[in-house]
Formats: C-alpha cells, sequence, structure tokens
C-alpha cells in the first residue's frame, strides 16, 4: 500500500485538511468551509454547479452552493418539493450518480427538466454513518463532460457526512 504516497497539493488531500481542520467535533450545521470545497470540486471537476442539499420534511433544500461566473441555476436556501429533484431520484436509485449525458433522460421523462442545459450530472448521497440520508453533493454541467470523476465526490460526501454526525469526532 501507498497510504504516504500523496501529492500534496492533490484535491482529496486538499478537501480532507479543510473539513478536517474545521473543528474537533461534529456540527448539525455544514462547515463554512464547504462553499470553498465546492468551488474547488466544481473547477476541478470541470463542472458548472456544485451543491450540498439538505433532504427533509418532503424537501429539498440547496444548503451551499458553487457556479460558474454567469450561470447560477441554483442558489443556498432555494427550497423545492422532494419529488421534483434529481436529488431524491438518485438517493431512490431511479437516477444513477454518474451520469455522461443528461439531456436523453430528460427528452424521455426519465428525470425532472429542470428548466436550464444539464449535460453530465453526478450526484451521491451525504450519508450519515448511522445510515441516514442528510441529502446529496452533487455538480452538473450544462455541456458532456468525459472527465467527470463521481468517485471524488463520494470521497468528499463521506467527509462531509463525518462532520455532520453527532457523537463523531474529527
Amino acid at each position: 500500500m501507498h497510504l504516504l504516497d500523496y501529492n500534496p497539493d492533490d484535491l482529496d488531500v486538499t478537501i480532507s485538511e479543510l473539513l478536517v481542520a474545521t473543528s474537533d467535533s461534529a456540527d448539525p450545521d455544514l462547515p463554512d468551509v464547504v462553499p470553498t470545497v465546492l468551488r474547488m470540486l466544481r473547477t476541478r471537476l470541470g463542472m458548472d454547479v456544485a451543491f450540498v442539499s439538505q433532504i427533509a420534511n418532503g424537501r429539498r433544500v440547496i444548503e451551499a452552493v458553487d457556479c460558474a461566473p454567469g450561470f447560477s441555476p441554483v442558489h443556498a436556501g432555494q427550497s423545492d418539493p422532494v419529488e421534483e429533484s434529481w436529488c431524491q431520484y438518485v438517493v431512490d436509485g431511479r437516477l444513477p450518480e454518474q451520469i455522461a449525458d443528461a439531456k436523453p433522460l430528460i427528452a424521455q421523462g426519465q428525470a425532472p427538466d429542470p428548466g436550464f442545459p444539464i449535460g453530465t450530472h453526478l450526484s451521491t448521497p451525504v450519508r450519515l454513518p448511522g445510515g441516514e440520508i442528510y441529502g446529496t453533493l452533487c455538480c452538473f454541467s450544462r455541456t458532456v463532460n468525459a472527465d467527470a470523476d463521481i468517485q471524488r465526490l463520494r470521497y468528499t460526501a463521506n467527509l462531509i457526512a463525518e462532520k455532520l454526525s453527532p457523537g463523531t469526532n474529527g
């Protein structure tokens, strides 16, 4: 194993350091550093939007978001019925976590039409250690992006979940 073989400029290392450094114990709210993490993810993955949503009480709420300049289809605090959200479709398994080109799914009615273009879409549940779903970590681009990496999103979602878990020490 090469556990110590890493580039300190690697995105995963930077994200881990940012999230681990936020506090010594779990917090019921997202750490203040999450928008910075979202910007790093969005930029490195070549996506247009990255966000963390919370799913509760039949609603999906955008808790933190980072968008490419000139394109802001979602904003922090935005709330909509969970059944109209791609987030819930992914959590339920009705949509895969990684969609290379979402346009055909929208055209065929397999995914809700968001009212703006989506090419590549990545979404993974933010699953607390007890198994409860907090929400999702998502990013998408307006065009198809062959370099999109769901593993990086899963890794980051797990770190966020650890920060949100009561009784977990960082």
